[in-house]
């Protein structure tokens, strides 16, 4: 029997508006998961823990969820019983007691859109009062009525003509609504955008490679800057307190080829500090000047705070793709401690003030160049986690080298401009971990071999647990403190995504997408 539309709203669960307050004070609400790392911070971590080591091995699936699209990437949204996830172009909002569809949004994708460099990806939405906010391929933030889904306004961020997407999670700070762009492989000249909330009105920009007159400039020869890539399309993290918006910045353009663009290629391959208000630049800090393996600095970056040397420290931690694992204080950028976390054999080390030290073999040449790790570094987009509780940043790890070649590359607008390739070594010399770091250190802790490197984020929570997923399609639970498999799950399909925790009528569920399906586990 089909129920009436009315019935059908009295069913789903109540609606409620989140002002800036609930997400700065996530802590307080740890069933929901208000922003794409679940807080600010970008920790990932939850605070539940009625699933833990002694119940993890009772942990089923209580719904699933189909996907219209496969190979989908998003980390929810949850609100007070209600689940928010993308899709390219789309949005839906599910009960999360059953999965069941409330509503649905889609924007077509013009006939003419190019994926060059990134998928047709959409690693979720972000909310602010009683908005859920998509940010689509072809270069559009949309706002969306959170109880319905009607459109409310939209904002036109670049042109995909050129060869920019977006395939991020917008960040939802006070007031505005922080967007990142894709299109490293096409020789864009890459920004990082605020727009007003309530207006759609763009508030501010930062470009990421600066023009004649601005700072840093002179790192670009010629007229390279114009085509400098250095994309920003992997979520930031905020800190309030300072009114810091931290945000990983990718390659420059073209990829291999740094003959073209002699320098060290600023903001390409950083860190930077924004002011919140204006975008103003507050520091930086640059992992790979003058890259040529196409290592995206694309992380979220961590934020924490802890002793270094019996002084407390405001700290923000990366664990680049490029091999190393960094801190910094994120007041003023400066160094703390760095060290290598994966097999890396372009640089002799760091110096004293992490500035990396090349080694003259690992440039890409004609013949091609061995290098570890590969294109897609020790780890890449998808998000790593750090417990408060155990002190330890979790991360996922990717061990595999290439061969890097250099060749000429035109530039031509909305084409590919990468100056090269590589060839990546076999799958049989490839594999993967789930590695814990001190996270004020770097030093190992424990590790967690799989089988190929993987393409899934973690989640650490209070239950003493840390969760991720395999290409293999395993979903699985492992001891936060040793590293020690507690539990798994066969999802049918490869994970590339980010799992969430949340509570539904007060017992904890963990959700994972895999492939086509958006599995909610419980007790």
């Amino acid at each position: 029997m089909k129920l009436p539309a009315l019935l059908l709203l009295a069913c789903a669960p109540a609606l409620a508006q989140v002002p800036f307050a609930r997400i700065v004070n996530a802590g307080r609400e740890p069933g929901n998961w208000l922003t794409y790392s679940r807080d600010l911070a970008g920790q990932r971590y939850s605070p539940l823990s009625e699933i833990n080591a002694q119940t993890v091995s009772r942990l089923h699936v209580k719904w699933a969820y189909q996907f219209p699209d496969p190979q989908n990437e998003v980390s929810p949204i949850v609100i007070d019983g209600v689940v928010y996830i993308t899709g390219p172009n789309s949005a839906a909002a599910l009960d999360g007691h059953t999965g069941r569809t409330l509503w649905t949004w889609k924007r077509p994708l013009p006939a003419d859109f190019r994926s060059i460099g990134f998928g047709h990806s959409s690693r979720g939405p972000a909310v602010l009062d009683d908005k859920l906010y998509v940010a689509t391929l072809d270069g559009f933030l949309i706002a969306l009525d959170l109880a319905g889904g009607a459109e409310r306004w939209s904002a036109q961020v670049l042109d995909y003509k050129l060869g920019y997407s977006m395939t991020m999670a917008p960040l939802a700070i006070a007031g505005k609504i922080v967007v990142g762009v894709s299109g490293g492989e096409a020789g864009i000249r890459g920004f990082l955008d605020a727009y007003d909330a309530k207006s759609g009105k763009r508030a501010w920009r930062f470009y990421t490679v600066p023009a004649p007159g601005e700072p840093g400039h002179e790192t670009w020869s010629g007229d390279s800057w114009k085509t400098g890539g250095a994309p920003t399309w992997v979520t930031g993290s905020f800190d309030p307190s300072l009114n810091l918006v931290y945000w990983g910045i990718g390659n420059p353009a073209p990829d291999w080829n740094g003959d073209v663009r002699r320098g060290d290629n600023l903001y390409s391959c950083s860190l930077v500090a924004l002011d919140a208000d204006t975008g103003k630049l507050r520091w930086y800090f640059q992992f790979t000047p003058h890259d040529t393996h196409d290592w995206d600095s694309a992380h979220v970056p961590v934020l924490f705070d802890a002793e270094v040397g019996g002084t407390p420290r405001k700290l923000v931690a990366v664990a680049n793709r490029n091999a190393f694992y960094y801190v910094l204080d994120r007041v003023t950028g400066e160094f703390v401690a760095g060290k290598p976390y994966a097999k890396q054999t372009w640089a002799k080390g760091l110096d004293a003030k992490g500035k990396p030290i090349p080694s003259a073999q690992s440039e890409p040449t004609t013949e091609g160049a061995l290098v570890w790790p590969n294109l897609n570094g020790a780890t890449v987009w998808f998000s790593p986690s750090f417990s408060p509780a155990t002190g330890y940043f979790y991360v996922a790890v990717r061990e595999i080298g290439a061969r890097y070649f250099k060749r000429d590359t035109p530039y031509k607008p909305g084409t590919e401009f990468m100056g090269g390739g590589e060839e990546e070594l076999p799958a049989a010399d490839a594999w993967g971990a789930i590695r814990a770091l001190e996270a004020t250190t770097g030093d190992l802790r424990w590790e967690f071999k799989l089988h190929s490197p993987p393409w899934a984020g973690v989640l650490s929570t209070a239950g003493g647990l840390v969760f991720s997923g395999s290409d293999e399609g395993n979903f699985y639970a492992l001891d936060a403190r040793t590293g020690k498999p507690l539990w798994n799950f066969q999802t049918g399909g490869a994970i590339a995504a980010n799992p969430i925790s949340f509570s539904i009528d007060g017992h904890q569920l963990i959700a994972i997408a895999a492939d086509r399906v958006l599995y909610a586990f419980g007790l």
